[in-house]
């Protein structure tokens, strides 16, 4: 099976038990904490900062943190991010006045780096950047918001995307993010992703204050991921 990583994200937990929250999710299964950074400036919503990164890191989390910068512009909050624990920042082109400097300055102070494209932005930018991401992110829904369904178009966009990064011949991540659930992880995944953002479908399961429910959702997934032909 191919080495497919599935990331809870943090903005469908419950925010007062955060950490038992990160850790019963991690016991379950998953591999990377998903974090979704909006400013209430590039999309229309506030969330969290580095300090909850730091918090999490120091309760103990050793897991991959994968932080998702929404926010306009990215230089500033960067390395704030990387020096509270940050294993992946990635960010939005349209955010960064040079993507370029942004993506050396992730990798610089020690993490890995990567672009996020929402539905309608195209990949053109990437073929001149391929030697500088680490992970490729695609949106299946429009950022934002949790809860969204997935966009069908976006399942061309990843076909387009892992063409790009095979024929670069980089070891580059694809992720997806949005609307991922048991019943479309197989799809997506054929369609060439190898990371897998959930977060609704996961910290919303039924009975949450069992621990159980996690190991239900990411069992499924991960059934569902070893049927994907890749």
């Amino acid at each position: 099976m191919a080495d497919f990583k599935i990331a809870p994200s943090i903005l469908s937990a419950d925010f007062a038990r955060l950490g038992e929250e990160v850790d019963n999710v991690i016991k379950s299964g998953a591999d990377v904490v998903h974090f979704d950074v909006m400013d209430n400036h590039y999309v229309p919503n506030l969330t969290i900062g580095p300090l909850v990164c730091e918090a999490l890191r120091k309760h103990g989390v050793t897991a991959e943190i994968d932080v998702h910068l929404m926010v306009k512009p990215v230089d500033r909050i960067i390395p704030d991010f990387a020096k509270a624990g940050a294993s992946y920042i990635t960010f939005h082109p349209e955010a960064s006045e040079h993507i370029d400097r942004s993506l050396q300055m992730i990798r610089e102070l020690g993490c890995k780096s990567g672009l996020v494209f929402n539905p309608a932005t195209p990949l053109d930018c990437l073929k001149h950047v391929m030697d500088k991401v680490d992970v490729i992110l695609l949106m299946s829904v429009n950022p934002g918001f949790g809860g969204q369904s997935f966009i069908p178009e976006t399942l061309n966009k990843l076909r387009a995307a892992r063409k790009l990064i095979d024929e670069s011949g980089y070891d580059i991540r694809l992720e997806i993010d949005g609307g991922v659930k048991v019943d479309n992880i197989r799809e997506i995944a054929e369609a060439g992703a190898d990371m897998f953002v959930a977060g609704s479908a996961i910290f919303g399961a039924v009975g949450k204050d069992d621990a159980n429910d996690y190991d239900t959702v990411v069992g499924a997934m991960r059934a569902e991921l070893a049927k994907a032909k890749v």
